[in-house]
């Protein structure tokens, strides 16, 4: 038994660090990729890199409905987005204060609130469906249209630091190589992350919803948790606050949208009752900090850091 728990502990370590390695490899290819194709560094910096934080939520949800239980497909996706607001976005302004950047907040504010609110109404007959999914996508479809004529009209924007671009931008071989090996580096640590969360958690009496809310919703926001606090520390509020923005958005309106067309994703009725609530109620209030303040600062940071641990809290049996 002990043996068997140190093994899936070693499993879930490795398919956390798989998944973080992926993401930022991911980033890095898909936009020197995305830029040698003609794309501007704007419509870069706010689709590429932005779903590709998103990754290891949409790889994780997919296999985990595919394969696992589809509790852990929404469990991840509900966990990770109250988790982005709560645990990352609390770590990085108690780290460092962030100044809010008001048009960000205007620009896709709205997208971040729509999408939390269609995933609860969707979900209120018990199931997110075929047609759900594509309803979601045909958001995400509206939301990417929308981001390219914003970039069009505002014109280029800073990637992040960690994006390494050729200087005459052409697409090279190392960077397909590494684009692929990312993806697999992601469906590794997806499947570790499942297999050593599942063993762990059951082996205390745990359920998969739960599973999929706490520990594998954890996993798959490392990626957001690290670039934010390393924004924050450098004092890029703006990146540190529109991660956690954009991943909210593409992880309800891609993740859940493509798993839903794929396979039916059964809502229990706790969940109604309850996760989706607190999802919604984080959304807001994170939406109510950037639109009533000035910036996030330690205070707010900790409170959010205080609600995440009650959410967590209130889960166990």
């Amino acid at each position: 038994m002990a043996e068997s728990l140190l093994l899936d502990g070693a499993i879930l370590v490795a398919g956390i660090l798989l998944l973080y390695v992926g993401a930022e490899f991911l980033v890095s290819a898909a936009s020197a990729l995305a830029l040698s194709h003609g794309v501007r560094a704007a419509t870069v910096g706010v689709t590429v890199v932005a779903f590709a934080t998103t990754a290891p939520e949409l790889f994780v949800s997919t296999v985990g409905g595919i394969t696992a239980d589809d509790s852990i497909a929404l469990g991840n996706i509900v966990g990770s987005n109250i988790a982005n607001i709560g645990l990352v976005l609390g770590t990085a302004a108690v780290l460092r204060p962030m100044d809010v950047d008001k048009s960000l907040l205007y620009q896709h504010g709205p997208f971040m609130l729509a999408a939390a609110v269609a995933l609860v109404a969707l979900s209120l007959d018990g199931e997110l469906a075929a047609f759900d999914g594509v309803v979601l996508l045909g958001m995400l479809a509206a939301f990417t249209g929308y981001l390219y004529y914003q970039s069009q009209q505002e014109g280029d924007v800073n990637l992040p630091e960690d994006v390494e671009m050729d200087e005459d931008q052409s697409a090279s071989t190392r960077d397909y190589v590494v684009l692929v090996g990312a993806v697999a580096l992601l469906l590794a640590g997806s499947r570790s992350l499942i297999i050593g969360g599942r063993g762990v958690l059951s082996a205390w009496g745990f359920g998969d919803l739960f599973i999929g809310l706490t520990i594998i919703a954890f996993g798959t926001s490392v990626p957001e948790l690290a670039t934010s606090v390393v924004s924050a520390l450098r004092d890029e509020a703006d990146f540190s606050i529109g991660n956690v923005v954009g991943s909210n958005i593409y992880n309800i309106l891609a993740v859940i949208g493509f798993v839903a067309v794929l396979v039916p994703i059964t809502v229990q009725p706790g969940t109604i009752g309850f996760e989706l609530p607190v999802m919604l109620g984080f959304t807001f209030v994170a939406l109510g900090m950037m639109a009533f303040g000035d910036n996030i600062g330690r205070v707010e940071g900790v409170g959010l850091l205080a609600g995440y641990a009650g959410f967590v809290y209130f889960l166990l049996p």
